[in-house]
C-alpha cells in the first residue's frame, strides 16, 4: 500500500497548526505574549486624579523634610537639585549592593516605590578643582579628595572625612559616604522628631523610617496609598568622567535620537564600595542621569519585557542579594546596542525579548562576566565566586525552560499584591487613617474636622448666594477662620 504523500497546496495556512514556538522550551510565542501582557495589566499603576494628589502630597512632604534638613547645619546645598526616580533601590534603579537593604513588598508593605537622589555635595562649577582618587578603587568606583576646595567646604564637612597626613605636612580630606550617610541619617531623624512635635493637619504619616547602612528607607501613608521613598546621599558632578571617556567613542543605539549632550550631563557617585574597597573612602560612579535619557529611546516591547524579566529574577533569587537587578538593565542597554531597532522595535516580539534576556543572563552567569554599560572595562560579577554564579545560573536555566510556568507565577504575584492594596485602601477608608504625627490628639483633629464641616454646613445654608471661604492658619492649626464676603468670623 501506497501512502498519500501530502502536496504543498494541501499545506496551507488554514491546515498549519503549528504556532510559532519557543525551541528550548517547546512554548508557543502566542501563550508567553499573553502571559506578558497579563502582568503588565497587573502591574501597571493607575494614577487618577486622587493618587496623583497623593503622590504629589508625599513628594512634597519630603522635599520639605529635605528642607528643614539644610537648615540644620547648612551642609546641605541651599540650591539642590534632587533626582527622583520611579522603583526602590531593590528594584535595580541604582547599582547599590542589596545584602543589607530588607526585605520590602509591593502589597504588603507599600504601593509605590520611588528613589531619590540627594547630592550632599553638589559640583556643578566648571571651574571647581575635582580630585576622583581612584589610585585605591576597584574599577568603577573612587575616592573623594577634599584637598582643593575652599576652606569653607572643609569646614562644613570636615566631620564627615577621613584624614591623611603626608611627609610634607599636608592633609588630605577624604570625603567618607560612610560618615556622610550617618549624618544624613541622623540629621532627617531629627527633622522628623520635630514634625512629631509640631504637626500639621493633611501631613502624610511617617509609617516606617529604616536605616540599611548608607540608605535610608522611608514609607509614607497618603490617603490610602503607602509610598516608600528609599533616599540616597550622593556627589553630584556636571559633565564626564575621564574612566567613561571611551564608551563616547563607539556607537550606540541612542545616536541621532538624543544628542550627547544630553547623555554626558551629569554623573554621581554612591555611597557604595567594592568588594575589595575600603568602606569609609569609597564610593561607586553611578549614571543614573544618563540611564534617565537613554531610557527614552528603548522601544516600549523591550522595556515591557525587561520589567518581566526584573520581576521573575526577584522572585526566583527571593530577593536577590549577590545577583542585583540592576545587571540586567545594563544586558538590557547591551542589547540595544548590538540588536536592529527594526527588530526591537517589533511589537509582537515582546516574548522574543524576554527569552533573550533571560538567555543572555545566563550566560552573563556561566562566564561570570557582566560588563558595566558605561564603563566596559568594568566586569560587575568579577568579585562572585563561581558557586555563587553558576547556582543561580542553573536556576534562571529552570526558568528557560519552562518560561510559562514563572510568567504565571509572576502574574499570580502581582495579583496578590493588588489585592492587598485594595484590602488597605479598604481600611483606610472605613477607618478614617490619620497621620500618627498628629498623636497625640489625633482623635482631636478629627472631632475638630467634624466640627469644621458642620459649621461650614451651618453658614452656607444661613447665608445663601454669598461667598464663603476658610482660611487656615498653617502655623496654627487649631484656629479655622471664615469669611463671608468681606467679613470674617
Amino acid at each position: 500500500m501506497k501512502m498519500a504523500v501530502p502536496t504543498q497546496s494541501s499545506r496551507t495556512g488554514s491546515l498549519w497548526c503549528c504556532h510559532e514556538l519557543d525551541f528550548r522550551s517547546g512554548m508557543k510565542i502566542e501563550e508567553l505574549n499573553r502571559l506578558i501582557h497579563e502582568f503588565s495589566k497587573q502591574d501597571q499603576r493607575e494614577y487618577d486624579d486622587q493618587r496623583a494628589l497623593e503622590i504629589h502630597t508625599a513628594k512634597d512632604f519630603i522635599f520639605s523634610m529635605l528642607g528643614m534638613v539644610q537648615k540644620l547645619d547648612q551642609k546641605l546645598p541651599v540650591a539642590n537639585e534632587y533626582l527622583l526616580l520611579s522603583g526602590g533601590v531593590r528594584e535595580g534603579v541604582v547599582d547599590m549592593d542589596l545584602n543589607e537593604l530588607g526585605i520590602y513588598n509591593r502589597g504588603s508593605n507599600y504601593d509605590l516605590a520611588f528613589t531619590l537622589l540627594v547630592p550632599a555635595l553638589k559640583l556643578h562649577d566648571w571651574n571647581q578643582p575635582v580630585t576622583l582618587d581612584m589610585r585605591h578603587s576597584a574599577l568603577g568606583h573612587s575616592w573623594l579628595s577634599l584637598r582643593l576646595f575652599d576652606d569653607g567646604t572643609i569646614k562644613r564637612w570636615r566631620d564627615c572625612c577621613t584624614l591623611t597626613d603626608h611627609l610634607n605636612g599636608t592633609t588630605n580630606y577624604f570625603f567618607s559616604p560612610t560618615l556622610v550617610a550617618n549624618w544624613f541619617q541622623e540629621a532627617v531623624g531629627l527633622v522628623l522628631a520635630e514634625l512629631q512635635r509640631k504637626p500639621q493637619r493633611g501631613s502624610p504619616r511617617v509609617e516606617q523610617v529604616e536605616r540599611h547602612n548608607t540608605l535610608l528607607t522611608i514609607v509614607l501613608g497618603v490617603g490610602s496609598s503607602r509610598m516608600l521613598y528609599d533616599i540616597v546621599p550622593v556627589v553630584s558632578f556636571k559633565g564626564w568622567p575621564a574612566v567613561a571617556q571611551s564608551w563616547l567613542m563607539e556607537n550606540h543605539f541612542w545616536d541621532g535620537k538624543i544628542t550627547e549632550e544630553e547623555v554626558i550631563s551629569g554623573f554621581y557617585l554612591l555611597p557604595a564600595c567594592s568588594a575589595s574597597g575600603c568602606r569609609k573612602n569609597e564610593w561607586r560612579l553611578s549614571f543614573a542621569r544618563s540611564e534617565v535619557q537613554l531610557k527614552k529611546c528603548i522601544s516600549p516591547g523591550l522595556m515591557q519585557a525587561y520589567q518581566v524579566c526584573k520581576a521573575i529574577v526577584i522572585k526566583l533569587l527571593a530577593q536577590p542579594t549577590s545577583i542585583s537587578p540592576y545587571y540586567l538593565r545594563c544586558i538590557m542597554l547591551w542589547a540595544c546596542d548590538r540588536l536592529p531597532a527594526s527588530y526591537l522595535t517589533q511589537e509582537d516580539y515582546v516574548a522574543h525579548f524576554l527569552l533573550g534576556l533571560i538567555d543572555d543572563l545566563q550566560h552573563c552567569l556561566v562566564n561570570k562576566t557582566c560588563p558595566n554599560y558605561f564603563i566596559p572595562q568594568c566586569n560587575m560579577l568579577e568579585h562572585l565566586c563561581d558557586e555563587t554564579t553558576m547556582f543561580h545560573a542553573r536556576k534562571l536555566a529552570l526558568v528557560r525552560s519552562d518560561p510559562a510556568e514563572h510568567l504565571r507565577s509572576i502574574v499570580e504575584l502581582a495579583k496578590a499584591a493588588n489585592r492587598l492594596t485594595q484590602e488597605m485602601q479598604r481600611r483606610g477608608s472605613s477607618s478614617g487613617l490619620l497621620s500618627p504625627l498628629a498623636n497625640p490628639s489625633s482623635a482631636d483633629h478629627q472631632q475638630s474636622d467634624d466640627r469644621l464641616a458642620k459649621k461650614l454646613q451651618q453658614l452656607v445654608t444661613e447665608n445663601p448666594g454669598k461667598s464663603i471661604s476658610v482660611f487656615i492658619n498653617p502655623d496654627d492649626v487649631t484656629r479655622p477662620h471664615f469669611r463671608i464676603d468681606d467679613k470674617f468670623f
